[in-house]
């Protein structure tokens, strides 16, 4: 077989469908796109979802659920990263675990899960702390300090109050 002996698989190649060009094309007159109407403009057609003003299916959907914007949100660590992420003795505070890359936002703070193993004596400062994973803590030997600073939402408005203050 030569180069010039291939040819393109039977029925993958189509002929382009040059419309507009005269009766004898059999896409001549209209162009496939029949008399008049929206359609047969130039630019014509609507916007996906417009269904001709009708209201339009997603604004006839009922609404469901609830977000609330108030709802305190935690980055979680499991005692089994800080096991592999830390040395014996070290301090795993917010600024140790963020660098450490157990996490990228500590979001309201930080909370600690019991999954895993800890045999390590780690101080580990959070704010919020799981039983199992207090528990797993001490028993290793070291520290679990709950911190009470909150990092709360707040409108615009509140923090336009909140600055005037002081």
């Amino acid at each position: 077989m030569k180069l010039h002996e291939l040819s393109p698989a039977k029925g993958s190649n189509r002929e382009v469908k040059r419309i507009g060009r005269g009766h004898g094309s059999g896409w001549g007159k209209t162009a496939g796109k029949g008399h008049k109407g929206q359609w047969a403009r130039s630019g014509g057609g609507v916007r996906p979802g417009f269904e001709g003003g009708q209201t339009s299916l997603a604004r006839r959907m009922p609404k469901r659920g609830f977000n609330n914007i108030f709802k305190t949100e935690y980055a979680v660590v499991n005692v089994r990263d800080l096991e592999k992420r830390f040395e014996d003795g070290a301090v795993a505070d917010e600024q140790a675990i963020i660098a450490s890359g157990l996490i990228k936002k500590p979001l309201d703070g930080i909370k600690i899960l019991g999954v895993g193993v800890l045999t390590k004596k780690l101080v580990v400062k959070a704010a919020k702390f799981s039983e199992q994973a207090k528990q797993k803590i001490l028993a290793a030997g070291g520290k679990a300090e709950e911190t009470s600073e909150k990092r709360k939402f707040l409108p615009d408005n509140a923090k336009v109050k909140k600055a005037g203050e002081s």
